[in-house]
Formats: C-alpha cells, structure tokens, sequence
C-alpha cells in the first residue's frame, strides 16, 4: 500500500520539483541577496512552508489525474495502475483535497507570517488549474500541454515571486542585483516550460492509443504523428538554440566547467532526442526518448550549483 501510494504522488516528480526550488534558492537567489546586503524573504520556516506547498500541490495534482484517467490508464498502462486497484477511488480524493487544502492554507500561512504576498491565493489557483486540467483540458488540444509546461516553470518562478520585495528594494537602491535574478529566473523558467512541452507531446504520442480510445483531442490524434513530431522539433530547435546563445555567452566570462557540463549532460542529450525523433514508431520509442528529456530536466536542474560556485 504504501508503494502504491508513493507512485500514486510520483515521488521522483516531487523530489524534481523540491531539488529545483532547493537549488534555485539557495544557489542562485539567497547569494545574490545577500551580496546585496539584503536578507531573503524565504529562510528557515518560509521556505520549508513554500517547498511543501508545492510539494502537496504538485502530488494532489498527481492523485486527482489518475483519478479521472482510469480507463485510459487502463490501456496504456495497465500494471501501473493503482487508483481503484489498490487504493479505492473514495480515498484518492480524500487525499486528493488534504493536500490541495494543505497546500493553500500554507500559502496563506507565509502571506501572513512573512514579508512574501499573494502565495495564498497562488497555490489556490494552481490546485484549481491542476483539477480543471485532470477534468477536461487534458483532453483537449495543447491547452493541457501548455498548462501542466506553465505550472512547471512556476516552481522557479514561485521563488522569485516570493522575493518580490527585495526586488523592489534593489530597483529603489539602483542595485544591480535585480537584473541578474530577473535573467537568471526567466532563463531557468523558459528552459523549464519549453522541455516541458516538449516532454508532455512526446508523452502523447506514447500513450495516444488509450487517448483515442477515450476520446481525448491531443495533438497526436488531431495532427497526426507526423505534424506532431515536426511540431516537437521546431520546438527543440529553439531550445537548443538558447542553450548555444548561453554557452557563447558564459563563454565570455571563461566559465569553462559550466560550458563542458551543458555541451555534454544537456545539449548532446537534447540532440540525441532530435535525430531519434524521427524514427521513433512505438510506444517504447516514445517512453525512451521522454526518459533521455527527464535526464536533461535533471541535468539542467543541476546546473544551478555552477551559479553559487561562479558568484
């Protein structure tokens, strides 16, 4: 049972998520701050607040798709299913609203115990977006997509936003150290949303058999496998393309180890995805290459301890 439910929450998702906010924090936020002469907004019991919030939100999100995708799972991965199997559906979504209420009452604990505001009603809409994304836009052509890429990025994004006070102290003092979290967030967000995407299309086309089967409009079944795969690559090669624009640009400050890391664990991942791409024609073709695109999330996360090294 309790296997079941630690693949119910997708565990390693959440320590994916727990690792980007760890790492985005403390290795690139938290020094600038303080090199600043700042104290940051999330230390100690903020930040343990924010991390769980996301967490629960993040697995309540988890619980309540596989409730609503059943049958689909049914078919497309019949051994892994666990909702209705081994954990009944009426306790999905009990746990499903523990942790989303959780989740928001946390939210507005650091609204009113800290300097950071509006994470209250941040987490409230996210686990409302999470619900209406299991109950209908994930059915629906690249809006589910789109979403689950957006709400990805908001896990660099939220840490940031809850340094928004500082912020603005930096911009009142004229300090320079806005512009550097501000290009340093939006870089680790767009790196975040775009293979997000394309992970999630890729995912569509492994499980586009169950998809159809019930219903559902993804890109695959509307475009076809083709258009789908062209619409994964164009996407690619403009990741690809600001990985190159970064390296040119660390380049030119000699940070020779961060350039050898993201040439060899990200950028060679990313065009070993591309060429294979294209004969991918199975659903374990598929399932391999959104493996290779979780190591590159992975790999990328990583990244963030070049940031603390190089300040």
């Amino acid at each position: 049972m309790i296997v079941a439910f630690f693949r119910l929450i997708r565990w390693p998702n959440l320590v994916f998520i727990a690792l980007t906010q760890v790492l985005f924090n403390y290795a690139v936020i938290r020094p600038v701050l303080l090199h600043a002469g700042l104290q940051p907004n999330l230390q100690g019991c903020a930040f343990a607040a924010l991390a769980l919030a996301f967490w629960l939100v993040a697995a309540a999100g988890y619980i309540i798709n596989d409730y609503f995708d059943y049958n689909i799972d049914i078919v497309n991965k019949p051994n892994k299913v666990v909702v209705g199997k081994i954990i009944s559906r009426r306790w999905t979504i009990i746990w499903h609203l523990v942790f989303s209420l959780s989740a928001v009452a946390l939210g507005f604990y650091m609204d009113i115990t800290t300097r950071i505001h509006l994470m209250g009603p941040g987490m409230l809409l996210t686990a409302a977006l999470l619900f209406l994304y299991s109950i209908s836009l994930k059915r629906k052509l690249l809006w589910g997509n789109i979403l689950v890429s957006l709400l990805t990025a908001w896990s660099v994004l939220g840490v940031t936003w809850c340094e928004s006070s500082n912020l603005i102290q930096t911009i009142s003092l004229h300090l320079p150290q806005v512009n550097k979290i501000t290009r340093i967030t939006f870089l680790y967000a767009g790196f975040a949303f775009i293979i997000s995407l394309i992970r999630e299309v890729v995912k569509d086309m492994e499980d586009v058999e169950g998809d159809r089967r019930y219903g559902c409009n993804t890109m695959p079944i509307a475009w076809g496998i083709n258009a789908t795969k062209v619409f994964v690559a164009v996407w690619m090669v403009v990741l690809i393309a600001l990985l190159v624009i970064v390296l040119v640009y660390v380049l030119l400050f000699g940070w020779w180890m961060i350039s050898i890391y993201f040439i060899v664990l990200v950028t060679l991942p990313l065009l070993w995805v591309f060429r294979k791409l294209f004969t991918a024609n199975e659903p374990a073709d598929y399932h391999r290459l959104s493996s290779v695109i979780k190591m590159v999330m992975f790999t990328g996360i990583l990244s963030m301890l070049f940031f603390s090294y190089y300040q």
